[in-house]
C-alpha cells in the first residue's frame, strides 16, 4: 500500500516539530518563559540543603508570580508563613509569630534569584548563563553572578515541554534550596488584590513602607 504524499509530509512535519521541542535548549525555555509567561502558579516543595548534603529543613506551599515585579509565597508546613511583593515593598508574615517585616523591594531582592523570575528580561549583563546536560528529560540552564559580591553562587532552573519545574540555589555558604513545582498554570488571571497585603490587627509590624 502506497502511503498519500500529503499525509507523508503531514507526519513528516511532525516528526520535526517533536524533534525541535525536544531539542529546544535550557537558555531558550528560559528566555521563552521570560518572554511569554506573564502569570504563573504552581504548588512547590522546598528542601533546603547543608553544604555535606543534609536536609535541613522542608517545606510546602503556593507560589504565584504577576510580571512585572510581583510574587507571593504561601507557606503551608511546617508552620504558616507569607512572603508578598507588590511591586513597591515585600512583605514577611509569620502567623505563628504574629509579626510582619515590611521592606523597600527595590532594596530586598536587589541581586536575589527571586528577581529572576519576576523580572521582564532575562539579565544577561548580570549573569553568566549557560546549558547544563541532563539524562532526566528535562532541560536544564544555570546562571552564576557577575558580580563576585553576590549572596548567591548559582541558579539552575530545569523546564520540560511545558513549563519551570524545578529551581536549585546555592548560596554563599554553600547551602542549597531545591524547589519542585507541581500543578503548574501560566497566563492565569488572579484577583485584583492577589498581591497585596495588609497587616492583621495585633500583630508586631517591622520596617517602614514604600510608597
Amino acid at each position: 500500500m502506497t502511503l498519500n504524499r500529503s499525509l507523508f509530509y503531514f507526519l513528516l512535519s511532525l516528526l520535526w516539530t517533536n524533534l525541535a521541542l525536544a531539542q529546544t535548549s535550557g537558555s531558550e525555555k528560559l528566555n521563552a518563559f521570560v518572554q511569554q509567561v506573564g502569570t504563573f502558579q504552581a504548588q512547590f516543595q522546598q528542601v533546603v540543603l547543608d553544604p555535606q548534603g543534609n536536609v535541613i529543613e522542608e517545606a510546602q506551599g503556593q507560589f504565584q508570580l504577576q510580571r512585572p515585579g510581583k510574587f507571593r509565597w504561601d507557606y503551608r508546613q511546617p508552620y504558616p508563613q507569607q512572603i508578598i511583593a507588590d511591586g513597591q515593598n515585600v512583605w514577611f508574615y509569620d502567623v505563628d509569630l504574629e509579626q510582619v517585616t515590611v521592606k523597600s523591594q527595590l532594596e530586598a531582592l536587589a541581586e536575589t534569584p527571586a528577581t529572576l523570575l519576576s523580572g521582564d528580561v532575562v539579565p544577561e549583563d548580570k549573569y553568566q548563563i549557560r546549558d547544563v546536560p541532563s539524562d532526566d528529560g528535562l532541560q536544564w540552564v544555570e546562571l552564576i553572578p557577575k558580580e563576585a559580591d553576590s549572596n548567591f553562587q548559582t541558579v539552575t532552573l530545569a523546564f520540560d515541554n511545558n513549563s519551570l519545574q524545578r529551581m536549585i540555589m546555592q548560596d554563599s555558604f554553600d547551602q542549597r534550596t531545591r524547589l519542585v513545582f507541581s500543578q503548574v498554570k501560566e497566563n492565569v488571571t488572579f484577583a485584583q488584590d492577589a498581591f497585596e497585603f495588609t497587616p492583621p490587627a495585633g500583630v508586631d509590624v517591622v520596617g517602614d513602607t514604600q510608597q
